[in-house]
C-alpha cells in the first residue's frame, strides 16, 4: 500500500479486524463529540455563514504583490491567512493593512504544481489555535497541523507528488472530518487503485487517521477515480461537491458520494453510467475552465476558473445544478481559490503568477466581493 501517516498505514490494515468489531460502537462514540452544523452553515476553505447573494461588481482588494496565493482560510477576527505556494509562507491579510507574515511552513519543496498548497482551520480554533497544511515535501505530498507560536506535526504523508496532479484542497466538513483532495500525480491507473491514496478524495479525523465510518474501514478513501481535485464545498444540507480538472476534453463538477467511483482515466465527462462509474453534475471544455477552488453561498456554486480566465456562477436545487453562467471573464486573469467569508463577502485569489499566467501590475491579488 502507498498510503502512510505518521502512526503508519500497515497498523490501520492490522488493526482492520478489531475497527469492523469495534466500529459500531466507536462510530456512536464519535458522533457523540462531532459539532452540530448550523442548517445555515456553508463550507468551502472554511466554514462560512453567508448573508446573501455576494455582489460580483466592482470588488475592494485586499492585498496585492502576493506570490501565487493558493490555500485561505477565515480567522475569527475576520482577517484571513493566505498560502503561498512557492514561497511557503502564511500570510495573514485584512482590509485596511499591508500583508503580514505569521509562519513559514519548514520543508516544502516547490515545483511546477507544488508546494504549499491548501489551508484549513481547526473546527476548534478559538480553543486549540491548530492551522492545518498541505503541502509537498521532499519525497511526497503530506498534510501537517501547527500553531503559529510552534513547529508542524506530520499527521499525514506518502501522497505521491510530481510537477503535476498534486491536488491539494483541505478543508473541514460538516462532520469535523478532515477533507483532502489529491491527484494522481501523473500515474493515472493510481486513481483506480483502491491501496493508493493518490487520485482520491481522503477523509481523515482531526488527528489525520482514516475517519473510522468511511467505505472501507481502516482506508482514508472517501471516493476514488478522480484525476486531480482542487476545489471541495458543502452546500446547506451538507452535500458535498467537488472540482475535477479534465485532461483534453472536460472539466467537472461532481457530487460527491461516500464510497462512489469517478471514472478517471477509463472515461472523462459523461457517458459511464453503465460502467458502474458516477456522472458529474456539470462539465466544461477545458478551456473555458481548469476548475481549481469552489465555495457555495446560499444556492450559488461559484467555480474559479484558472485557463478560462473566470468565475463561474452554477444554480444549485436540491442537489442538482443549472445553467453555469461566467462572470469576470478575462478581468483578473487566472483565478485560483473563492472562498465565502463569515460575513457572506466572496474572497476570490488571482494566480497569474503561477508560471502560467501573464503577470498584470501587483498581481498576484487578494479581491472581496461584498454580499448585498
Amino acid at each position: 500500500m502507498s498510503y502512510v501517516n505518521v502512526r503508519s498505514a500497515r497498523r490501520h490494515i492490522v488493526a482492520v479486524a478489531i475497527t469492523v468489531l469495534l466500529a459500531a460502537t466507536a462510530i456512536s462514540a464519535c458522533e457523540s463529540d462531532r459539532p452540530t452544523p448550523s442548517p445555515a452553515t456553508v463550507s468551502g476553505t472554511a466554514p462560512s455563514k453567508p448573508t446573501g447573494a455576494p455582489d460580483l461588481g466592482a470588488p475592494e482588494e485586499i492585498a496585492h504583490g502576493i506570490d501565487v496565493p493558493w490555500g485561505l482560510a477565515f480567522l475569527p477576527d475576520g482577517n484571513a491567512l493566505v498560502a503561498e505556494r512557492d514561497s511557503a509562507r502564511i500570510l495573514r491579510i485584512g482590509p485596511g493593512h499591508a500583508p503580514e507574515q505569521v509562519y513559514q511552513v519548514p520543508g516544502v519543496v516547490a515545483a511546477g504544481e507544488g508546494g504549499l498548497l491548501g489551508l484549513a482551520l481547526s473546527p476548534q480554533y478559538a480553543e486549540n489555535h491548530y492551522i492545518y497544511a498541505y503541502f509537498t515535501a521532499e519525497s511526497d505530498n503530506r498534510i501537517a497541523r501547527f500553531r503559529l507560536d510552534g513547529p508542524p506535526e506530520v499527521l499525514f504523508d506518502g501522497i505521491a507528488k510530481s510537477v503535476n496532479h498534486n491536488g491539494g484542497r483541505i478543508a473541514f466538513g460538516p462532520d469535523g472530518m478532515l477533507y483532502a483532495g489529491t491527484g494522481d500525480a501523473g500515474q493515472r491507473d493510481r486513481a483506480q487503485d483502491p491501496a493508493s491514496v493518490n487520485g482520491k478524495i481522503l477523509r481523515l479525523t482531526p488527528e489525520g487517521r482514516p475517519a473510522l465510518d468511511n467505505p472501507t474501514p481502516g482506508s482514508p478513501v472517501y471516493s476514488l477515480g478522480h484525476r486531480n481535485v482542487q476545489g471541495l464545498a458543502w452546500d446547506r444540507a451538507g452535500r458535498l461537491f467537488a472540482a475535477e480538472f479534465g485532461q483534453d476534453r472536460f472539466d467537472e463538477i461532481n457530487l460527491i458520494e461516500p464510497g462512489h467511483n469517478y471514472g478517471w482515466p477509463a472515461v472523462e465527462g459523461m457517458g459511464s453510467t453503465d460502467r458502474g462509474f458516477t456522472e458529474p453534475l456539470t462539465t466544461w471544455a477545458t478551456a473555458d475552465a481548469s476548475p481549481s477552488g469552489i465555495a457555495i453561498a446560499g444556492d450559488t456554486l461559484y467555480v474559479a476558473a484558472l485557463r478560462g480566465e473566470r468565475l463561474w456562477t452554477v444554480p444549485l436545487r436540491d442537489g442538482a445544478v443549472g445553467q453555469p453562467r461566467d462572470v469576470l471573464r478575462g478581468s483578473y486573469g487566472r483565478l485560483r481559490t473563492v472562498a465565502v467569508a463569515p460575513d457572506g463577502a466572496l474572497w476570490l485569489t488571482t494566480c497569474n503568477t503561477d508560471g502560467r499566467g501573464t503577470p498584470r501590475p501587483n498581481d498576484d491579488r487578494v479581491l472581496r466581493f461584498p454580499a448585498r
